[in-house]
């Protein structure tokens, strides 16, 4: 049988080579199809359709037309916020400053006065919202973290001496601010907005110390060489808290004038997070310490959390950047898959979407609204008053607690350091109505040149006081 099979003639091939079928094949079901449909598109129908409006059609259009303007804008905001951030770490200042001066330089104040078509180009007025949402979005991420960030554990250490000099850093700048907002009201305040809302804002302002961009001052220099570190920290985190307890209550007093309706704004504030406290972090104490958390789960999971929050206290009527702030701080702290989830959150926060949040406050800041003698003396009086009171003031009491003269001038110079603080601040007075766009861009002018002037400010006095020790006597 095998050698049968071996010696059987083969089978007759086919007349008509296979790659010649093939041919005749895509004639037949490719070209004819291809043919008919340009046949009938030629034909053509009736002159109009009948059917439904091509509205959606446009709409589509302006959506694609918006999203490839987003995209521009998105490339020429990092692109100059990475240079400008390098160039301030190259002059030994704060990457953060240099991203917030990017953020002026492509608004209204330099590339709007210098190109206005190009300004407009780039930032047409549609885009307004969805760079705010991506700008709020990295926002309400950063809040989270200052919230992680801070250690109240360290205040325990070191009790009333933080007390103090935290609290006085507020008491006295806020004194301040009411008295200035008395003169500034009349010229500067909205219609038909009562003083106690405008006051307390500017008050609240005033007070301010960038918790976030003085640690990171503190991180660039040794331990030997700033000792007052660690008491600054302690201080600025006691600080912020109570500053944004009082701006919570601005924000309720904008909201709602009537003393009933904040009353239980901060009702429903304080029920928040006393559920925080006493319900949200013993479940995240126990789940963390008894199953093991992956790291795909924890980055959902956190991410939900922060905008649920945000969301919670936007709907009681604060400002959205509280509920996420607050999440921050009850968050259990050495749970290495947390730890991973908030690196990689702070990473596409910091590198993305907070420079969106600089450009965008430098969209709302024109340094061209301060184009009078009245207001160039204004914005002084506001920079010259915000540094003297929180300068003077906590060296003062830092002095009064028992540090030497070179401690308590660093704790000052420390404090006064404003930053990224200071600007959520006032975008959220400035979306409430409770500020203007002037009394905004003085208030922006006096956050860079407070925090511009720390590190300098902190070189100088080492410098002094270390001249004063090695002089002979």
């Amino acid at each position: 049988m095998a050698d049968e099979l071996r010696l059987a003639p083969p089978k007759r091939a086919s007349s008509t080579p296979a790659p010649s079928r093939a041919r005749y094949v895509y004639a037949l079901l490719v070209l004819v199809p291809v043919a008919l449909v340009v046949l009938v598109l030629r034909l053509g129908g009736p002159t109009t359709g009948a059917g439904e409006s091509g509205g959606s059609a446009d709409r589509a259009h302006a959506a694609s037309g918006t999203f490839a303007e987003l995209l521009l804008a998105l490339a020429v905001i990092l692109g100059v916020c990475h240079l400008t951030a390098g160039l301030f770490r190259w002059m030994s200042q704060p990457a953060v400053i240099g991203e917030i001066v990017a953020g002026i330089l492509l608004g209204p104040s330099l590339l709007g006065l210098l190109w206005p078509s190009g300004y407009h180009q780039l930032f047409p007025a549609d885009l307004t919202v969805p760079i705010n949402t991506l700008a709020q979005l990295g926002l309400i991420c950063f809040m989270f973290m200052v919230g992680y960030e801070l250690d109240l554990g360290a205040v325990r250490g070191r009790g009333q001496t933080v007390l103090t000099i935290s609290h006085v850093g507020v008491a006295v700048p806020l004194l301040a601010g009411v008295l200035l907002a008395q003169g500034m009201y009349g010229s500067y305040a909205r219609d038909g907005l009562g003083f106690t809302a405008f006051g307390l804002f500017i008050a609240v302002a005033m007070s301010i110390t960038a918790f976030p961009v003085l640690a990171r001052i503190i991180a660039e220099r040794r331990s030997d060489e700033l000792t007052v570190g660690p008491v600054a920290l302690a201080c600025a985190a006691v600080g912020d808290v109570t500053a944004w307890c009082l701006l919570a209550v601005v924000v309720a007093a904008a909201e709602d004038s009537s003393p009933y309706g904040v009353v239980q704004i901060l009702c429903l504030t304080a029920l928040f997070c006393a559920l925080l406290r006493f319900a949200v972090r013993p479940v995240l104490e126990r789940t963390l310490s008894t199953r093991s958390w992956s790291r795909g789960t924890v980055m959902p999971v956190l991410f939900s959390g922060i905008l649920l929050s945000a969301l919670s206290t936007d709907q009681i009527g604060i400002h959205a950047i509280f509920g996420p702030f607050l999440l921050g701080a009850v968050t259990p702290r050495g749970s290495a898959p947390v730890e991973w989830a908030v690196g990689r959150l702070r990473t596409v926060t910091e590198a993305l979407l907070l420079p969106l949040f600089f450009v965008f406050s430098g969209l709302r800041t024109s340094i061209g609204l301060l184009g009078d003698r009245q207001a160039w003396c204004w914005c002084l009086a506001v920079v010259a008053t915000a540094m003297a009171t929180k300068w003077v003031s906590t060296t003062l009491a830092a002095r009064g607690c028992g540090m030497g003269w070179e401690e308590s001038l660093a704790m000052g110079a420390l404090m006064n350091c404003r930053g990224l603080t200071e600007l959520v601040v006032l975008n959220v007075g400035l979306d409430l109505g409770v500020i203007t766009p002037t009394v905004f861009t003085m208030f922006v002018v006096m956050a860079l040149i407070s925090t511009v002037l720390t590190a300098p400010a902190l070189s100088l006095i080492a410098r002094l006081f270390t001249g004063s020790r090695a002089a002979p006597r």
